[in-house]
């Protein structure tokens, strides 16, 4: 079996839409492409190497596939993101696509067109599946349950609105964090492992108020 892990940058605010330039993905009106490169440092750079350090095969939705498949083959090798380039070259990428056209023209690619067939994949042996950007894709595999583990680089800033990498719907998890960095610029590295079910508590006084009961009664109202 194989461990799907979701690999993004996100904004506090939680938006994932295109962190790497202004062209990248300006659909529904977002001005704020790029807006991660600011932030790139060599904590930045250690930290998404270390989550390319093990085999693994590119799980992608459409948007990101298309723009991954215009950028990375026509990238010099012996460039300072030369390593990436060679790394999703070799790859194998699968791109989801429910409908439409996909040119799956870029080397070792794989069209695949509904989660079902993602559920087989993810039984099978091979490497990792490793999501880069694809926020709808993302949002899917949360709801399916199907992602095992997710790497997150939060950077400093609030966009107020984008492609975000939750949506209503989730499956609900506890997650681990088993490796973690805070870069000097104010990025904040987490890696975490699925865990189990959502602990939880309650902070409730043991004997309530009226006001208390009278509060309780009134949201059960309001629904």
């Amino acid at each position: 079996m194989r461990n799907i892990i979701v690999g993004a940058q996100v904004s506090i605010d939680g938006v994932m839409q295109a962190p790497g330039g202004q062209t990248e993905d300006p659909t529904g009106g977002f001005r704020f492409g790029g807006w991660a490169m600011a932030y790139f440092s060599p904590e930045f750079g250690e930290e998404i190497q270390h989550l390319f350090d093990q085999p693994f095969h590119l799980l992608l939705g459409r948007k990101t596939y298309e723009i991954f498949a215009a950028y990375w083959p026509f990238q010099d090798e012996g460039a300072p993101h030369g390593g990436i380039a060679r790394m999703f070259n070799q790859a194998t990428k699968y791109v989801v696509s429910r409908s439409g056209e996909v040119d799956t023209g870029w080397t070792n690619s794989v069209l695949l067109r509904d989660l079902a067939e993602v559920k087989v994949l993810q039984m099978q042996d091979g490497p990792i599946l490793l999501t880069q950007g694809s926020p709808g894709l993302v949002q899917a595999l949360f709801a399916c349950d199907l992602v095992d583990a997710l790497s997150l680089y939060t950077v400093p800033v609030v966009l107020g609105g984008g492609k975000k990498l939750f949506s209503s719907g989730a499956a609900p998890h506890a997650f681990r964090l088993v490796r973690s960095r805070v870069a000097p610029n104010g990025l904040i590295v987490g890696h975490y492992e699925r865990e189990g079910e959502v602990r939880i508590g309650d902070a409730g006084l043991g004997s309530p108020s009226e006001l208390e009961l009278a509060r309780q009664k009134r949201m059960q109202r309001e629904g």
